[in-house]
């Protein structure tokens, strides 16, 4: 952990990071655990989904709301302050500009400045232009890293909710044979469908949640992606389901699917949940293979040009728990305490 100039007083620290289904919290609490006092600002102008979406499209779109944001929220949180670590969770809903990043460090010369890629840079070509101003960056992308040195691999995490659910005694009686909660990306959404089709001759009791930020949304997606083609809008939940709703179907499911959105070659979160809550996952992410938890009793990876092997130990076997080293390497604790060091 890095030290405080100022010894008689905690260090201190900046997070921006997505408003993203609570996580900052969860990063604000592990981080205040460790010492540190947090401040937290969100990284973007607007929660809403016409402006999240139209910042994605072109950040140029939403530059004036951003400037005003700065002006108005940003600085009067960051001045007069001395921050130690100056932390940047970024995903595509970023729209600080460069020069607000300047000014940040400017007024903070002493800091260190880490930035956490949770996308790949395909994804976020923005992300480049902001790049000089940190002095270290994180990519959950392990291509990225292995592309460009610049990036030091890092994957994502699980929090301790979901340590909480592997630390209970095993069930044996699930609710759900199968459940899915996420947002309803068009790979993403095929590929859950699909799986949850091929499943349900075996396990027939699914709870498959796709999250749509708005009809809006699904007119666009509904207009310019051939997954869309057959969708109706009732598949589609417009409110996103509550934290404890989540955790509980997370808790009677006895397996977990997962998929990348188009694009995506680093894990999803949900993997490393999977992971924390000590649940077996079917995943169209092959690139899970290279990771040093998978174990094949675990995790099924499903290919499109495969069919599913139903005489495979995953489905005959209970839940093999990884050595407990392992398992602590991925919980948000040491996600922290690698980026703070």
């Amino acid at each position: 952990m890095k030290k405080n100039i100022n010894t008689s007083e905690s260090p201190k620290m900046l997070l921006i990071a997505p408003l993203f289904f609570g996580y900052y919290q969860e990063i604000t609490k592990e981080a205040q655990l460790m010492g540190y006092d947090v401040d937290y600002i969100c990284d973007a102008p607007s929660n809403s989904n016409l402006s999240k979406a139209i910042g994605r499209v072109n950040k140029n779109f939403i530059k004036s709301a951003t400037k005003s944001y700065f002006k108005r929220k940003v600085l009067p949180t960051v001045e007069n302050k001395s921050y130690d670590v100056v932390l940047l969770v970024a995903g595509m809903t970023c729209a600080l500009l460069p020069d607000m990043f300047a000014k940040i460090k400017q007024m903070n010369p002493s800091a260190k400045f880490v930035m956490y890629q949770w996308d790949s840079e395909k994804n976020l070509p923005y992300s480049t232009s902001i790049h000089p101003y940190f002095n270290s960056i994180y990519s959950f992308d392990r291509y990225d890293c292995k592309r460009d040195a610049k990036y030091k691999f890092l994957p994502l995490f699980y929090i301790r909710m979901y340590e909480n659910i592997g630390n209970k005694a095993a069930c044996e009686n699930f609710e759900y044979d199968c459940s899915y909660v996420g947002t309803a990306h068009p790979l993403k959404y095929k590929n859950i469908n699909d799986i949850a089709d091929a499943l349900k001759l075996v396990w027939p009791k699914q709870f498959i949640y796709h999250y749509m930020p708005s009809k809006l949304k699904y007119i666009y997606h509904k207009l310019a992606a051939p997954e869309y083609k057959k969708a109706k809008l009732n598949e589609f939940k417009l409110d996103k389901i509550a934290p404890q709703q989540m955790m509980e179907v997370f808790e009677k499911s006895k397996c977990v699917l997962d998929s990348p959105q188009g694009g995506q070659i680093g894990l999803t979160i949900r993997t490393l949940e999977c992971l924390g809550a000590k649940k077996k996952m079917i995943t169209s992410n092959t690139d899970v293979k290279y990771y040093d938890f998978y174990d094949e009793t675990n995790i099924l990876i499903i290919e499109s040009d495969k069919p599913i092997d139903f005489e495979s130990s995953f489905f005959s076997s209970p839940y093999k728990n990884v050595p407990v080293e392992l398992y602590q390497k991925y919980s948000l604790r040491c996600w922290l305490t690698t980026i703070l060091v």
